[in-house]
């Protein structure tokens, strides 16, 4: 069945509105996003009002009609290239404004006697580089995630700047070639790849926002709220994981879980506010210490592990004493109330005993138990590790 022209520039319009209208439906539900949604709902809007102003340029505004529509149209572009580059904490307003009143001047130059060239030829370059811009941002991605839907969009937008700009600098040397009649087969591909155009990009924009909040949402459930370090699910998934990999390649990975001292009591004495701090500062320091590759993480309470790829005991026991000894060293409170507080940690390394994250943190939690026992404010190891009653430097100052 074959579909006319006609048909087709409604199809592209209504496409047009209808993303527009889901675009800003979308921002009402995730306001994170709300300034870039908006953005490419008014973008999707000024392109369906562009096209269908094309469709009645005539009728509508006489011979202003090809100049205003094309107008039109191009801002929209324009508008969905600053929405994308909103994502990524960018914006193309000066550039755009620029580019408009360029094309505005061309048309006036041009006049009635190259009008038809205009709208056939030159009007498709902005558009290209436009479109060409909108696929740059979205490879860049620096503020979106890495998803399927991202790269079907460079896609989308990589072959439609591609296709303009083949209509602007190949179809005037075709024309001669071929005749006349190669406009109207132009302008038929026009059309359907507008209805593709107009239909995929805003459904993979939506999908794309749609897979970050997903992903934030996932991160979220998998984050500690009070010292946003790794919580038990995400430490025993990625943890085995870990282990499992390190253990394919028999690399060492050491595990040290940590317990602060007394926190009852810092609680009980001071109250919630102040065990608040304490908690988020022995996070900051775990964290300021440990480098990229290590999983940090709460796993209840006053207690927190750190899985250490790559690292042998002595490694990790030089480590452990580090974060013990900064801990010891800072003063927590609200309110003007100071006080200090100090950390027991146990530390076993992976081996053949240890073949999962809870065997391994079974161990660690051994040596940490010991630790306790010695009045605490120590680093101490599993015997299999390294000898037994390994301190830190406090080690000699305990609670």
């Amino acid at each position: 069945m074959k579909v006319d022209l006609a048909t087709l520039y409604l199809l592209v319009i209504g496409t047009l509105l209808a993303s527009s209208a889901m675009m800003y439906w979308e921002h009402l539900s995730h306001p994170k996003r709300g300034k870039e949604l908006r953005m490419l709902a008014a973008g999707y809007a000024t392109l369906g009002i562009g096209c269908a102003a094309a469709a009645f340029r005539v009728q509508l505004l006489g011979a202003a009609g090809p100049a205003v529509s094309n107008l039109v149209i191009l801002g929209g572009y324009l508008l969905v290239l600053d929405g994308i580059a909103m994502f990524n904490g960018r914006r193309y307003l000066a550039s755009s404004v620029g580019l408009l009143v360029l094309m505005g001047l061309t048309w006036a130059l041009a006049g009635v006697r190259w009008q038809a060239a205009v709208w056939i030829y030159v009007s498709a370059i902005p558009i290209a580089l436009a479109s060409a811009m909108t696929s740059l941002e979205l490879m860049r991605g620096d503020g979106m995630p890495a998803v399927q839907s991202r790269r079907v969009a460079v896609a989308v937008t990589g072959i439609h700047a591609l296709f303009y700009a083949a209509r602007a600098f190949v179809l005037p040397w075709l024309v001669p070639i071929f005749g006349p009649h190669i406009l109207a087969v132009s302008s038929e591909i026009t059309m359907y790849e507008g209805v593709l155009y107009s239909v995929v990009l805003p459904m993979t924009l939506l999908r794309l926002t749609r897979e970050e909040i997903h992903g934030e949402l996932l991160q979220e459930s998998r984050t500690d709220y009070l010292t946003r370090l790794g919580n038990r699910k995400l430490f025993f998934e990625e943890g085995e994981w870990v282990i499992s990999e390190h253990g394919t390649h028999r690399r060492p990975v050491t595990l040290l879980a940590f317990d602060l001292d007394h926190f009852k009591r810092i609680n009980d004495r001071h109250g919630h506010k102040t065990g608040d701090e304490v908690l988020r500062s022995f996070a900051q320091t775990v964290r300021a210490v440990t480098d990229a590759d290590a999983i940090v993480a709460r796993i209840g309470g006053e207690e927190f592990a750190a899985l250490l790829p790559g690292y042998d005991s002595q490694r990790a026991k030089e480590l452990g004493e580090t974060i013990a000894n900064r801990f010891a060293a800072m003063s927590h409170g609200a309110d003007g109330d100071r006080i200090r507080a100090t950390v027991s940690i146990g530390l076993a390394e992976s081996g053949r005993e240890t073949a999962s994250v809870t065997d391994l943190l079974s161990a660690a939690d051994q040596a940490l138990y010991r630790a306790k026992s010695l009045g605490g404010n120590r680093l101490e190891q599993t015997p299999t590790a390294a000898p037994p009653f390994a301190t830190c430097a406090s080690s000699g100052n305990p609670n």
